[in-house]
C-alpha cells in the first residue's frame, strides 16, 4: 500500500541520504555530470544539509513506501505566499506507476491546503525532459526560466513552475 512518512528522527535521516544518493546517482547522471552530482548531494542531500533544512530553512521531507519500502522521497519549504517543492525523487523501479501524482494529490496538495498557500512552485532542470512532462501533466504552468550560481563553478539552469491551489 503506498504512503508516505514524515522524516524527523536522525536514523530517518541517515537512511534518507543514502536513498538521495541512490537515486542521484542512477537518474541525474542523464543531464548533469558525476561531478556535478557529487557536489550537489553533498551541498543537499547530505545528512548535515538536511538537518540544516529541517532546523533552519522550515524544510519538511517525506519518505515514499509501498509495503513498508523506502522507495524515493519528497521535500517542501512553506514559503510565504507558496508551498516550495523542493524535491521529488523516486527509485527507477517505481517510476511510471503514479507514483509522482499520488504524492502530488494526496499530500502535497493537501499540505499546501492545510498551510493555507495558494500555490506550489517547484524549480526543474531544463534538460530534464521526463519530469518536466510529469509537472505539466500534474497542471503546473512553466512561469520563468533562472540560473543559480551553487558555487564550485556550477549552475543551475531551471524552470520554475508553478501550480495554482
Amino acid at each position: 500500500m503506498f504512503d508516505w512518512t514524515k522524516i524527523e528522527s536522525d536514523e530517518q535521516i541517515k537512511e534518507l541520504a543514502a536513498l538521495a544518493k541512490e537515486i542521484w546517482n542512477e537518474y541525474s547522471i542523464r543531464f548533469i555530470n558525476q561531478d556535478q552530482i557529487d557536489y550537489m548531494l553533498e551541498k543537499f542531500q547530505s545528512e548535515q544539509a538536511m538537518k540544516n533544512q529541517i532546523k533552519f530553512q522550515r524544510y519538511r521531507y517525506y519518505f515514499l513506501e509501498e509495503d513498508g519500502e523506502n522507495f524515493g522521497y519528497f521535500a517542501l519549504q512553506p514559503q510565504n505566499d507558496n508551498l516550495f517543492l523542493s524535491k521529488i525523487y523516486i527509485k527507477d523501479r517505481f517510476r511510471g506507476k503514479g507514483y509522482a501524482k499520488k504524492a502530488f494529490t494526496n499530500a502535497i496538495v493537501p499540505i499546501a491546503k492545510e498551510l493555507e498557500l495558494p500555490k506550489i512552485t517547484l524549480t526543474v532542470n531544463k534538460y530534464n525532459l521526463p519530469s518536466i512532462m510529469v509537472y505539466e501533466r500534474l497542471g503546473f504552468d512553466r512561469i520563468k526560466s533562472q540560473e543559480t550560481d551553487i558555487g564550485n563553478g556550477y549552475i543551475m539552469d531551471d524552470y520554475v513552475y508553478e501550480y495554482t491551489i
